[in-house]
């Protein structure tokens, strides 16, 4: 589980400050308050440790079919940046201890700089491992980069590490392996999901999730079904109870088993039609569904706008289905929302002692100036936010107010 993230310089944040992360974490705010460039931040290291290529350049910014394109150096650092150096650390849990110089740990800080020559070319300043009072990295000196406390040179390496990081001791190759670990268990699904089909291809794959648009959904329920995971069970329930459909079935459409149809029932006794033939919500919220109960335990998902195409009620229910994830089968939730009736819901069941708020972080952005600020909301045990940003959701409270106001008017003329 990530437990801390910060990030120096990186688009439109100066500096993020320490972000202290929760088994459930949410992002709120207005458009363009760098919720998304938070996420970006831990994508990128994911897709960097994921390249098997270019260990010459310290981070992959991705292209066309990544997970995000974040084109080049000049396009994410901060600006104005008085220091255009990038700095990026994090923290995390892992399953299980590793051993580091005869020293068991499950805790480890990793902390990289970026910077930019004078040729123009993107240089890595060094990065560090710090677990208890260790520190293990590289780092550049006047005679080149160096293994920190070390004299011994260092050649080959990305933001995170070495090329061979076995030649250089049994403690690079484990806390490369941690880091690489950790970014393999992040499961990734933008706000833009696929478009429903007509009937869906399966190969008897077994997708490590549902894909950055969902493409792969039907494909893990499939797989999910195969491998006795708990998708057959909680889809049904979490869609009836969104009020979204009655019941639904994956139907093969030949003999082969290679080509499937997705039918439904929107309510009991209704029609049968095909998930293509009906509102929006259902296709968009099922990768969010899928992903919440086939990703494996331990998992970090990362979720964009999980709420979009459903009515209210649906946002709120949803709230649920993310709190039944985390404590029920361990995985970290980070997700951007936009959303009041799923934070409503949130509080409401911290208030219900259903989730701890220890095991919530919920942040509020905002930019100023072209640069953005983040605020922890202060969430006590009733669920109360005691630091409630002015105009959060909007006043609505001043528009009852105000329409109040014109109808009292209005009946006044009238009589």
């Amino acid at each position: 589980m990530i437990t801390e993230l910060r990030a120096q310089n990186f688009k439109s944040w100066k500096d993020t400050g320490r972000l202290q992360f929760a088994p459930l974490t949410g992002l709120f705010g207005a458009n363009s308050s760098g919720k998304t460039s938070i996420l970006q931040v831990l994508l990128m290291l994911k897709q960097t440790a994921e390249q098997p290529s270019d260990w010459n350049e310290p981070l992959y910014f991705g292209d066309e079919g990544s997970l995000v394109n974040l084109g080049n150096f000049d396009n994410i650092i901060h600006r104005p940046a008085h220091d255009p150096n990038l700095n990026i650390s994090v923290s995390w849990r892992m399953p299980e201890q590793i051993d580091i110089r005869s020293n068991f740990t499950d805790s480890l800080s990793f902390s990289t700089v970026i910077v930019k020559n004078k040729y123009g070319d993107t240089e890595l300043e060094g990065f560090r491992y710090t677990f208890g009072k260790y520190n293990v990295g590289i780092e550049w000196t006047p005679q080149g980069y160096k293994l920190i406390n070390n004299n011994i040179p260092a050649t080959s390496f990305r933001c995170y590490g070495l090329v061979s990081p076995s030649n250089y001791g049994e403690d690079y190759l484990s806390l490369q392996n941690a880091f690489e670990n950790l970014f393999s268990r992040i499961h990734y699904l933008g706000p833009l999901r696929e478009y429903p089909r007509r009937h869906y291809p399966w190969g008897g794959d077994h997708p490590k999730g549902v894909g950055q648009f969902g493409e792969k959904t039907i494909s893990a329920m499939l797989s999910g079904r195969i491998r006795g995971l708990p998708t057959d069970e909680q889809i049904p329930k979490w869609l009836k109870r969104l009020e979204l459909i009655d019941s639904y079935e994956l139907r093969p459409l030949s003999d082969t088993g290679q080509d499937y149809a997705f039918f439904i029932r929107q309510y009991k006794g209704g029609p049968e039609v095909q998930l293509i033939d009906i509102g929006f919500g259902v296709s968009q919220v099922l990768p969010v569904l899928i992903l919440c109960y086939y990703a494996p335990e331990g998992s970090i998902l990362i979720l964009e706008q999980p709420e979009a195409h459903l009515h209210p009620k649906a946002q709120t229910e949803l709230a649920d289905v993310l709190i039944d994830a985390v404590t029920n089968r361990n995985v970290q939730i980070i997700l951007e929302s936009h959303s009041e009736y799923l934070l409503s819901r949130l509080q409401r069941r911290i208030a219900e002692k259903e989730i701890a708020s220890v095991d919530t972080a919920l942040y509020f952005c905002e930019i100023n100036d072209g640069t953005s600020e983040i605020e922890r909301l202060d969430v006590d045990e009733y669920g109360n936010i005691r630091n409630w940003p002015q105009d959060f959701f909007g006043d609505v409270t001043g528009e009852l107010i105000k329409k109040t106001k014109v109808e009292m008017q209005q009946r006044k003329v009238m009589s």
